[in-house]
């Protein structure tokens, strides 16, 4: 089957119904293409100078329902966390320990993510920048 690049997205299209084209990522890509957008989403942020004006641009909603009803929720803070992973742990085979495995330095790797924090006189709600970008496909753009 023929891939096509759409939007930046590469994927193979195939008719459903005979009446369109529908394109598919593999599910590898599309971690792949998510990790992309938000390291480029956060270095855009962090390097521009009016961060209002760069949320407004990327769709960013100011105000959010809260998520158990009430009065809208206020966009106060975004937040950036920095996590290393040193190693990785899993259950081991007829035991209730895990098996540990350190990583040697130059396998060590840093995460940063970005949450939207969103206050009422009730609550606080972090939308997740990754799941921002789930949602809200539009923000691909600005990127």
């Amino acid at each position: 089957m023929p891939h096509d690049i759409v939007n930046g997205h590469i994927g193979h299209n195939h008719s459903h119904d005979g009446d369109h084209l529908h394109s598919h990522m593999a599910e590898a890509d599309k971690a792949e293409e998510l990790l992309v957008l938000t390291t480029q989403f956060i270095d855009g942020f962090v390097a521009a100078k009016d961060k209002m004006s760069y949320l407004r641009l990327a769709g960013v909603p100011l105000e959010i329902d809260a998520p158990e009803g009430g009065p809208k929720m206020k966009l106060v803070d975004v937040q950036l966390t920095t996590e290393w992973q040193v190693g990785t742990a899993s259950p081991s085979f007829g035991s209730q320990e895990l098996s540990y495995l350190p990583y040697p330095g130059d396998l060590v790797t840093e995460r940063t993510n970005m949450g939207f924090v969103y206050v009422s006189l009730k609550a606080k709600h972090v939308t997740d920048l990754r799941t921002f970008l789930q949602d809200h496909p539009a923000a691909e753009d600005v990127v």
